[in-house]
């Protein structure tokens, strides 16, 4: 890796640490609970870089970081805890797509004031960004929902 190359990932892990420890506080998350969303944060967008770095789609490193993340929260305890949800998805929250979905609503806003001939060619960009938003968010989701299945601890019949 090359020094800029560890400068993307450093500012990509700064910000990530950034957003969602402010994210935290939207949640109204303990001062503890923040460093661990600003921890979960930077570990995510880094991984989710370095997946991207090596030539991974960004749904699929999207996928395994928000995979890490939620793997991270759940294994130290396993029980079922609702502030481990939040705290994964917290640090997660960060690789929101919202550059695509500004794309996907100015351009459907665009079509509105074209002539309708004009209108079903331009229709492709936005619809490709609103489903390239759709995939990131069901890849993100399913990573936070997997290891909560696989590593809580199931209660034993009574």
């Amino acid at each position: 890796m090359s020094p800029a190359d560890i400068l993307h990932v450093a500012h990509q892990a700064l910000f990530g640490a950034i957003a969602a420890a402010g994210f935290g506080v939207l949640f109204n998350f303990a001062p503890r609970d923040l460093v661990r969303c600003a921890g979960l944060g930077a570990g995510a967008l880094t991984v989710r870089t370095l997946c991207q770095e090596i030539g991974w789609t960004l749904e699929a490193a999207t996928f395994f970081a928000a995979l890490m993340t939620a793997t991270l929260v759940w294994l130290p305890r396993p029980e079922f805890r609702q502030a481990s949800n939040l705290l994964a998805l917290a640090g997660c929250i960060a690789m929101v797509p919202g550059a695509y979905f500004e794309r996907a609503v100015l351009g459907f806003l665009a079509l509105t004031s074209q002539e309708q001939d004009v209108a079903g060619a331009a229709l492709g960009e936005p619809l490709i960004a609103l489903l390239r938003v759709i995939f990131i968010l069901g890849a993100m989701g399913t990573g936070l929902a997997i290891p909560p299945q696989f590593l809580k601890r199931r209660r034993a019949p009574e």
